[in-house]
């Protein structure tokens, strides 16, 4: 049996993110405890990000100088990102995936929930991606990819005709559903709540009364806040209505949808959530965690969980004169200050 690994510092323990100076014992990747450490060095540790909406492959057409409307860009079958993923070669998106997720875990994430285009061979392409990596994608098959996924990710309800046959068969095989749900309006979201979803993205403009459905029914949300703007769908911060959908008592997770067009940086994603939203640093923090829960063991920090986390050195940087360590982290932690990732999954 390895020695066990000791990771002293100021953690953010639990769900609550409660600030603390302990020392973290680590034993075969889980944590065996958490020792109260007055003394400990003020490194700042921080549970693992999972960046809850991707379509990683898009990273082959990343920046590519386009513009248009979300159905001419992003709507299968026939949207411009489909027809490029369409020409790619399988070395190229094997390649391209396996980037970005590089470039997240780099940036503190060790997982994604992605939505994945090309059947069972895009699936099998991310698999590849991720293979002898510290990283857990969530995969969520579509046009068939989901019988060797984790699940099904159906694009909106209007734009596919055979939705009903394609749920009932995942739900008979045990697998979760995702849909994408008011990314455009309101008119695609009672639909996609009739199948009951495991998980909804977008929402960006729900009503309160279907807000208060998902918040009763337990179904988890993933907004994507930045990809929003991009796209054209909301130049507002009342779209998504995050605020309301955490005052009504919805999960809110936090996502960066497609790499196209914006990085799957959690980073960035946060300070957005925060400065524009004008949302609580703890909640915005949480909210880019808390998404590791479909991945079945979520990443906060608490005895008995797998370690999941890294570590900031703020004495690297102005981060050494933080009076919030929580609020720095989600505005203005720079990527090059981690000091370590611990991805145990």
């Amino acid at each position: 049996m390895n020695a066990p690994l000791i990771i002293s510092g100021r953690a953010l323990l639990g769900e609550d993110l409660l600030l603390q100076p302990v020392d973290i014992v680590i034993e075969e990747g889980r944590i065996t405890a958490i020792e109260d450490n007055p003394r400990a060095p003020d490194i700042w540790i921080c549970p693992a990000f999972f960046n809850a909406h991707t379509h990683l492959a898009d990273t082959i057409a990343m920046d590519c100088g386009s513009t248009g409307d979300l159905v001419s860009l992003v709507t299968p079958p026939d949207g411009l990102k489909h027809r490029l993923l369409a020409r790619a070669s399988r070395g190229d998106l094997v390649r391209a995936m396996r980037r970005s997720i590089g470039g997240m875990m780099n940036a503190g994430t060790a997982g994604c929930a992605d939505f994945r285009e090309g059947g069972r061979a895009g699936v099998e392409a991310l698999k590849e991606a991720s293979t002898g990596l510290d990283f857990r994608p969530v995969i969520f098959g579509r046009d068939g990819g989901d019988a060797v996924a984790d699940g099904l990710g159906i694009s909106s309800t209007r734009d596919i005709t055979d939705v009903e046959k394609q749920v009932a068969e995942a739900k008979r095989a045990g697998r979760p559903v995702a849909f994408h749900a008011g990314e455009r309006d309101n008119e695609d979201i009672d639909a996609a709540l009739a199948f009951d979803p495991d998980l909804l993205v977008h929402m960006t403009h729900a009503t309160k009364k279907q807000l208060r459905e998902c918040a009763d029914r337990q179904i988890p949300i993933a907004v994507c806040l930045r990809s929003n703007w991009v796209l054209g769908v909301t130049a507002s911060s009342r779209y998504p209505p995050v605020s309301r959908m955490l005052e009504l008592g919805c999960t809110v997770l936090l996502g960066t949808d497609n790499v196209m067009f914006v990085p799957p940086d959690m980073f960035s994603e946060m300070a957005f959530a925060a400065t524009v939203y004008r949302l609580d640093p703890r909640t915005v923090l949480r909210s880019a965690i808390a998404g590791s829960t479909l991945a079945g063991s979520g990443f906060f920090i608490r005895k008995s969980g797998r370690a999941t986390l890294f570590t900031l050195d703020p004495s690297k940087s102005a981060l050494e004169f933080s009076r919030d360590p929580i609020a720095s982290i989600v505005k203005r932690a720079p990527v090059g200050q981690i000091r370590n990732n611990v991805f145990n999954l």
